[in-house]
């Protein structure tokens, strides 16, 4: 476990040491080629003035010259070429190797969290809750229910007092008498003609002796 532990760093380590050096290196090839580079093209220009002086032997060996510059330069990029592809390499070993430390490191965190989760202990939370829920639950119901007095009327008999009394009004709606102002018997003039007598409202004395006929009647 100490081995992973301290190994972890040292292999990071030397992973972008290693990288530091190919791009030290890189850089170190990409000089040189342009001072090939630039050699091939003095060789040029040598050749171009010794073939302007007729010395064709000089200005052919400047080519010569030219030409090795040239094949160091394309070898120099093979060089580089190489280099870029285990750059490459190395940093998709990198990210790769990061990745399953990350992955490894939430597994092993999730491990501990299931480890201080125990199974048991959610269950056991679980019937806590439900049993203060029961509880709760009866102890809403018996605050809801009535005391004292109320307690005492029953249900049954106060619904059949109410369809009595529904029944009663009912019965005195039909039993209220219709008033109706007799016809005129001819035409009676204009200014003369008499309001429609309107019916008085009933007290509720005479309601409740009208409701109680209707019982009697019964």
């Amino acid at each position: 476990m100490m081995n992973r532990l301290f190994g972890k760093p040292k292999q990071e380590s030397n992973a972008l040491q290693t990288l530091d050096k190919l791009n030290e290196t890189l850089e170190m090839l990409e000089k040189k080629e342009k001072v090939l580079l630039k050699k091939a093209g003095q060789e040029v220009e040598k050749a171009k003035e010794y073939t302007r002086a007729k010395n064709k032997r000089s200005a052919i060996q400047c080519l010569k010259r030219k030409r090795l510059y040239e094949q160091q330069v394309e070898q120099l990029g093979n060089f580089q070429l190489r280099i870029h592809d285990q750059m490459i390499m190395l940093e998709g070993a990198k990210a790769t190797t990061e990745t399953v430390d990350a992955l490894r490191s939430g597994a092993s965190a999730m491990k501990a969290m299931q480890k201080a989760t125990n199974i048991d202990d959610v269950d056991k939370t679980m019937d806590e809750i439900n049993e203060q829920t029961e509880n709760m639950k009866q102890i809403q119901e018996a605050l809801s229910n009535p005391i004292g007095a109320a307690a005492d009327f029953d249900e049954d008999e106060l619904l059949e007092e109410l369809e009595e009394l529904e029944g009663a009004e009912l019965e005195e709606q039909l039993l209220q008498p219709t008033t109706t102002a007799p016809l005129p018997s001819g035409p009676v003039p204009a200014g003369r003609q008499q309001a429609r007598p309107v019916p008085q409202k009933r007290t509720a004395e005479e309601e409740e002796l009208a409701a109680l006929q209707a019982e009697m009647a019964l």
